[in-house]
């Protein structure tokens, strides 16, 4: 099978992380007494490991400050998906107060279902998110309007992960790839197959998922354009000498046998079956004893300054529910759980990058002691998320099938496959 990701997993059965069992609030009439309302409130933590014993901890802090506004957290439930879960859920008016992992692709459509609460409707609200994040960074997330749904939270971003020693097979300098363009991309790529270090030189998924551009098209876009996102003010923007350059860098890969046409049966990383893939921090501890594992930014057409690259965040976010009852406690919750001490404590646990401004100079210890952590800390201050647009989804599936057939299968050409897909979405954005 290929990498696991950080989006869109299975759901494990739902476990209680305390004794209190979940309990579904009203909304409609009492929204307006609920957001100055407080007492205790339900949370729901992704099935990761490393995640739940953050929330363990930090519920447990919470809590013995606060008796009573006490924190009742339980994974969320078991599905096909956490997003399929929380759907589930808003349908049913059974939502926890607040849930530590959202998707910002799907939270368009419960914002569409009146499922999301706006977060600038407390006094703080649009400050605090936006001093925490950086306003740039930030302002990703808002929609259309300004309204926060969501508050940034965490973030894998994406770079391109090596194998070290098969580029010294293929005979790529480890410490200094030099692939920073397409073409020295490209030309490394051919280097590693055609010297046999590995049958392949990269290895996205070329499954049909709505999310896979997120891991091959989407972060060499973003880097492309410097920061630009897949639709901007109500209308596509890929159909453009930019997104042409990326698509056909791939389609090239493709079209060379660089990359297979067919998803991978186990982890092709650790089988040595490609000396790359597009990763986030996770990788670090999955194959740092497999293999010694280097990182670089993502290309762009002309080569960039590693230090200026913008790519794909692959964030998790935070969202408030509006059967919340007591919105107040819940507000003063997700700040406690965003403040520095329990982002430091979330860094220390998972690995991932809290999405911070000055995510170096706030926790200075820890990348002393985890150097490696350091080029994604630096990373994760030159992130672009997905667009919050209305049929987020059905966008990227659009976006996704055209892709597909023209880039990866050679069916059409790619520049009019880019531009039927921008048509479709352009339709799609206004709702």
């Amino acid at each position: 099978m290929n990498i696991s990701r950080r989006t869109f997993t299975a759901g494990a059965l739902a476990t209680p992380l305390a004794a209190t069992a979940l309990t579904a609030c009203g909304g409609g009439d009492d929204a307006g007494e609920a957001t100055g309302s407080r007492g205790p409130i339900t949370i729901w933590l992704s099935n990761n490991e490393q995640e739940v014993a953050w929330g363990e901890a930090m519920v447990e802090a919470w809590n013995a400050e606060h008796p009573d506004e006490e924190i009742t957290a339980q994974e969320i439930p078991a599905g096909q998906s956490s997003e399929e879960a929380i759907t589930a859920a808003i349908t049913a008016g059974t939502t926890p107060d607040l849930v530590f992992n959202i998707s910002t692709a799907a939270a368009p459509g419960w914002v569409q279902q009146g499922g999301l609460v706006d977060l600038t409707t407390f006094e703080d609200g649009a400050s605090y998110i936006e001093e925490r994040s950086g306003a740039e960074v930030a302002q990703g997330y808002a929609d259309d309007e300004g309204k926060y749904y969501l508050l940034p939270w965490k973030s894998n971003p994406v770079m391109i992960m090596f194998n070290k020693e098969l580029f010294e097979e293929a005979g790529i300098d480890p410490e200094n790839p030099d692939m920073s363009s397409h073409e020295s991309f490209l030309e490394g790529c051919r280097k590693i197959v055609e010297s046999g270090a590995a049958p392949a030189a990269i290895w996205p998924s070329p499954t049909n998922e709505f999310f896979q551009p997120w891991f091959d098209f989407y972060p060499l876009y973003i880097a492309q354009t410097d920061g630009m996102q897949l639709v901007e003010e109500g209308a596509s923007t890929f159909a453009t000498d930019d997104g042409l350059a990326v698509a056909e860098l791939w389609a090239t890969i493709y079209s060379e046998g660089l990359a297979p046409k067919e998803a991978a049966t186990d982890d092709a990383m650790a089988t040595a079956d490609t000396a790359m893939q597009a990763a986030g921090p996770w990788a670090i501890s999955s194959y740092k004893d497999a293999f010694p594992v280097g990182f670089m930014p993502v290309p762009t057409a002309e080569g960039s300054d590693a230090a200026a690259v913008k790519t794909f965040a692959d964030s998790k976010n935070v969202s408030m529910f509006t059967t919340s009852q007591n919105q107040a406690t819940a507000w003063d919750v997700l700040k406690f759980a965003t403040s520095q001490d329990q982002d430091g404590a979330f860094l220390e646990a998972t690995g991932q990058m809290p999405l911070r401004a000055g995510l170096l100079d706030a926790f200075p210890d820890y990348f002393e002691q985890n150097p490696d952590y350091e080029v994604f800390a630096a990373q994760a201050e030159r992130v672009v998320d997905v667009p919050n647009v209305p049929n987020s989804i059905e966008v990227w599936q659009t976006f996704r099938d055209e892709y597909s057939a023209a880039v990866i299968f050679g069916k059409e050409p790619v520049e009019g496959a880019l531009q039927a897909a921008a048509d479709e979405i352009d339709q799609l954005v206004q709702g």
